[in-house]
């Protein structure tokens, strides 16, 4: 079974300016003159990690890593005026240009696998071929799925209820908006309530252990559930363009879709219905897996596919 590769430092940090606005923060690590990679983070909102660098063999590859708007080192932090996915897609296309990069090889789960997808369609030349994980397709019934008592909640009812149970009983049927107005409220007993709840809830359905609420006096850093939600109650900025249905622009894209059997956020039925519109995709299910990426399994399945990927490109040339 495969495991994560060593942890490796970036070669490059840098920042860049994407609008009068923001600057994102980017990273480079691995072969300089590599196989090109972009690893695109999920949330909204959560930003890079160490671990992140580790799906690639640094050998092979040359993994560039950055912050989203308003994520993560980019700054400013927790922005969301000019924070849209339109605005994220051209930010990776900026970035490609800076780096001198012709072609890369998009990697990225949940959210991440969301904005590749909309990549992609957008500049499908770009794109060598596309690591996709835990398919989150930003319909309006997979926003549900998390955030309203049609989904997950009826798997975890328990977790649903204390998570509702706080909001006040006219706004117990639109927890999303609720929680959102709670989060960014400037009474912070309220603010880090609503932060608690929703922590617990999203443990709940990640199929990890419940996380343990940060103590009375802890620092803690609400910008990343405020960008999920803020972009959750924007339907992803998406809702006017489908991706499902705009799948033949990437047709001729090589792409591995894998998908854990028991992904409670991101449920299998919206990596299936991607696998149906994208015939050239390798489809494959973690029979034994959830949602995230450092399950053993999970890794396991994706640096297999980054193995394979690095052999069919370097077998072009």
């Amino acid at each position: 079974m495969h495991s994560l590769y060593p942890e490796i430092e970036p070669f490059s940090q840098q920042y860049l300016e994407v609008s009068p606005l923001h600057q994102l923060y980017i990273e480079q690590c691995g072969n300089e003159q590599g196989i090109p990679v972009v690893f695109l983070h999920g949330g909204p909102g959560s930003g890079c990690r160490e671990q992140h660098r580790c799906y690639f063999d640094p050998s092979i590859y040359h993994i560039i890593l950055f912050d989203q708007r308003g994520c993560g080192r980019s700054k400013p932090q927790g922005e969301l005026n000019e924070n849209n996915t339109s605005a994220l897609v051209e930010d990776i296309e900026t970035i490609r240009n800076h780096l001198g990069i012709n072609q890369w090889l998009i990697f990225g789960g949940s959210w991440g696998a969301t904005l590749g997808l909309v990549y992609a369609v957008q500049y499908p030349k770009q794109v060598l071929g596309m690591i996709l994980r835990g398919i989150f397709l930003g319909r309006p019934q997979d926003i549900d799925w998390v955030y309203s008592h049609k989904g997950a909640a009826q798997i975890f009812p328990e977790a649903w209820k204390s998570f509702v149970d706080k909001l006040p009983i006219e706004r117990q049927q639109k927890p999303l908006e609720a929680t959102y107005q709670q989060l960014i409220n400037n009474n912070e007993q309220i603010s880090r309530d609503a932060y608690n709840r929703l922590q617990q809830w999203e443990s709940a359905i990640l199929n990890i252990q419940p996380c343990i609420s940060p103590s009375k006096g802890e620092t803690i850093n609400k910008n990343p559930s405020i960008i999920q939600l803020y972009y959750s109650l924007n339907h992803c900025f998406i809702s006017q363009n489908p991706i499902i249905e705009q799948m033949n622009r990437v047709c001729d894209i090589p792409m591995q879709i894998i998908q854990g059997r028991y992904d409670f956020v991101c449920p299998v039925e919206q990596a299936w219905q991607l696998s149906e519109h994208c015939p050239q995709a390798k489809f494959t299910v973690i029979d034994m897996a959830g949602h995230l990426a450092n399950e053993p399994l999970m890794v396991d399945a994706l640096i297999e596919a980054t193995s394979s990927f690095s052999k069919q490109l370097l077998s072009r040339h």
